[in-house]
């Protein structure tokens, strides 16, 4: 048998999540970690406890109230909330401390609104700013209000302008809200970047929207997506790929959508049951000879068939007929930049079934890291979609 444990190359940065002020560095083994456009990611990982010393220190890490950053060759890589702590001791009386953490955009899906908030014609981008702002910022001066987490944004603006409202004592959960406002036909990406300010060495939570291309020709309905990077990511295979997937799945996809919002009735004793918006069709698609297929989404908060709709024409536009989610895995080396999400790849691939090859380029739209293992390299697999 081989000798003691792997050295992960990255250094667990433990902070205080409302200041931002550094608790510890500690050790952390057993690391993975996810990140995504849209929704948050997870990280897990395992702090050693071999003494009392570092079981002292380690109990500083509060679940709730703690911020973990990794850090690998000077940069940071991922950055979120300490959601979970798990105590282990084995048999032997070996200690570790398990970690579980969620990037921190999860942070919403732990906040209810619980005041009336309306936006009559208002830029889509800013009524997410102010989600944010409600989280964020106490309705008068209250130094006890405990929701600022220091995630901070821009002015950018969209050409999409809409109506939205939520009221108190629906206990609509904030990350809700924002999918409502965000994933429509004309909606827009978000995710929360996390870097050093240039200037000050300071980190940085900063909330990035989408934004329409200018040079794009697509028809108007396009969301507004992240973009990083100048340049395409070139990866090869054989070369930095190690492996790939190409799944292609019908039972995802569909021809017809339909959407169920809110249940509403005139009074107590009359169930009217949930408003449903008109059937969207892909008339292409069937004329082209795809059978009918279809698809249903439920949005429980939605109370108008407009935004229904919307909803019901996103989700058939992203699955049409089939669904085909590409990922490769490459190995993860120096060359590889810590900002992947929204970086357009060029994936050129000569194989067996490409023999003339696969010269192709994919927006990535996820990743996920594996540590290394005794004897493989560590690696990153990159989800894709077309650009």
């Amino acid at each position: 048998m081989s000798g003691g444990p792997v050295t992960t190359p990255y250094r667990a940065i433990f902070c205080d999540l409302r200041t931002d002020e550094t608790i510890d560095v500690l050790p952390l083994s057993q690391v993975s970690f996810d990140d995504y456009i849209g929704k948050p990611g997870s990280l897990d990982g395992t702090v050693p406890l071999p003494n009392a010393e570092l079981a002292t220190r380690a109990r500083r890490v509060e679940e709730g109230r703690t911020s973990v950053y990794l850090e690998r060759g000077g940069d940071l890589w991922w950055g979120g909330i300490v959601w979970t702590r798990t105590l282990t001791s084995d048999t032997q009386g070996v200690m570790t401390l398990g970690i579980q953490a969620a990037t921190f955009d999860s942070y919403a899906s732990r906040r209810i609104i619980r005041r009336s908030l309306a936006y009559n014609g208002v830029d889509q981008l800013q009524i997410m700013r102010n989600l944010w702002d409600y989280m964020q910022q106490p309705p008068q001066d209250d130094p006890n209000w405990g929701g600022d987490i220091g995630v901070t944004y821009g002015d950018e603006g969209s050409t999409i302008f809409t109506s939205a409202s939520w009221s108190d004592g629906d206990e609509t959960v904030v990350a809700d809200a924002i999918s409502t406002l965000a994933d429509t036909d004309t909606g827009f990406e978000h995710h929360i970047a996390i870097f050093r300010d240039p200037v000050t060495g300071l980190r940085v939570r900063q909330l990035q929207l989408g934004r329409i291309d200018e040079t794009d020709q697509s028809p108007t309905g396009q969301v507004a997506k992240i973009r990083t990077g100048e340049t395409d990511l070139v990866l090869d295979r054989p070369g930095s790929i190690l492996s790939y997937t190409m799944p292609y799945d019908a039972t995802r996809g569909g021809s017809t959508a339909r959407a169920r919002g809110a249940d509403v009735s005139d009074d107590q004793s009359t169930h009217a049951g949930p408003i449903i918006c008109p059937e969207v069709v892909a008339d292409d698609l069937l004329a082209g000879g795809f059978p009918r297929v279809d698809l249903s989404s439920d949005h429980s908060t939605v109370t108008d068939t407009t935004t229904l709709t919307s909803l019901a024409r996103a989700q058939l536009a992203t699955s049409r007929g089939s669904v085909m989610i590409p990922d490769v895995t490459i190995r993860l080396d120096d060359l590889v930049p810590p900002a992947l999400l929204g970086r357009t790849a060029r994936i050129r691939i000569t194989d067996a079934w490409f023999t003339e090859g696969l010269d192709a380029r994919y927006r990535i739209i996820g990743v996920k890291v594996t540590p290394p293992e005794r004897g493989t390299p560590e690696t990153a697999e990159l989800f894709l979609e077309d650009v």
